[in-house]
């Protein structure tokens, strides 16, 4: 059984994102963890609103960032802004001060813009001419991608794709949740109506209760052997880093909590791998042309690896 406030959260989502149970639970594994999640999927499928749905059931700031060429990088963390009366500077901040940040279209802005946005990302702070400034706490960014439209992209590098903690999609809706949907907004859209069902102080302390779910040593060792292997595929060019394997530690706690157990079994693990790892690995090339996914790979490392 879920933990209960966790239940009544993902029910609240849920009146606005329907039929998407198991994305809801991912966003809410970066939310226990401060883990950043990349939901790469068409427009339409309910990205935006999913993100602004986390943020209205838990009462967080949210700020929307929409990417393009020519965002700065001080549209992104602010900046230092001269004030008449004291003759000094004063830090004027920018969107990314804020609980869930939403950064839609992410590989449309420049690699500056997206280098600035990346410390944000890791480190939880802005620095400008040698003075730091905290991000709140909790903080957490959501960045989405359109997979099919590349024309005037700046890909992601390697440094910053491996900051999201997931990569996850939604993918359209069944017919009945469709009509469920459109039903809906007959009048107006459900997010409207959307009130919190849980404060930023008890999501610090959810925060803090997941770091005592369990995880026995053979599970650590399971979980380095799966995401090591990834340096040793012959499918793989480029594997997983031990971030990676932080990643997944974090994620399959947050998992098991979410699930009602207070530790972690080798399946949180199989669940959760493709998500934390397919963003994370480059396939050879021959792999590629032949079609193969990194889901595929990935299900091929766990099939190979030993379960405990």
């Amino acid at each position: 059984m879920e933990n209960e406030s966790l239940g009544r959260l993902i029910e609240n989502i849920e009146k606005v994102i329907v039929g998407k149970t198991e994305a809801v639970k991912f966003l809410i594994v970066g939310l226990l963890t401060n883990g950043h999640i990349l939901i790469e999927d068409v427009p339409g499928t309910g990205k935006t609103m999913l993100a602004l749905a986390l943020a209205k059931s838990i009462n967080a700031d949210f700020k929307r960032i929409q990417f393009t060429p020519d965002l700065l990088p001080s549209d992104v963390t602010g900046g230092l802004v001269y004030n008449l009366k004291t003759g000094d500077f004063d830090f004027k901040k920018g969107p990314v001060f804020a609980n869930i940040v939403l950064a839609d279209e992410i590989n449309r802005t420049t690699p500056r813009t997206q280098s600035a946005f990346l410390e944000c990302m890791q480190e939880h702070k802005v620095t400008l001419d040698g003075r730091s400034f905290s991000l709140y706490d909790p903080f957490m960014v959501i960045a989405t991608e359109n997979p099919i439209e590349y024309q005037g992209t700046y890909p992601l590098p390697e440094a910053q794709i491996d900051r999201f903690m997931m990569k996850i999609d939604l993918g359209y809706l069944s017919m009945k949740d469709e009509i469920t949907v459109i039903s809906a907004q007959k009048i107006k859209h459900p997010i409207e109506d959307l009130s919190p069902v849980m404060g930023l102080e008890e999501v610090l302390g959810l925060q803090k209760r997941i770091k005592n779910i369990d995880i026995s040593p053979n599970i650590f060792e399971y979980i380095v052997k799966l995401v090591s292997s990834s340096r040793q595929n012959e499918k793989i060019k480029l594997g997983a880093s031990p971030r990676a394997s932080i990643a997944l530690v974090k994620a399959c706690r947050a998992w098991a909590f979410l699930e009602g157990r207070d530790y972690v079994i080798p399946d949180d693990i199989i669940k959760l791998l493709p998500y934390i790892l397919k963003h994370r690995i480059i396939l050879q090339p021959n792999v590629l042309v032949a079609g193969v996914t990194p889901e595929e790979v990935i299900a091929g490392l766990v099939k190979a690896t030993a379960i405990p």
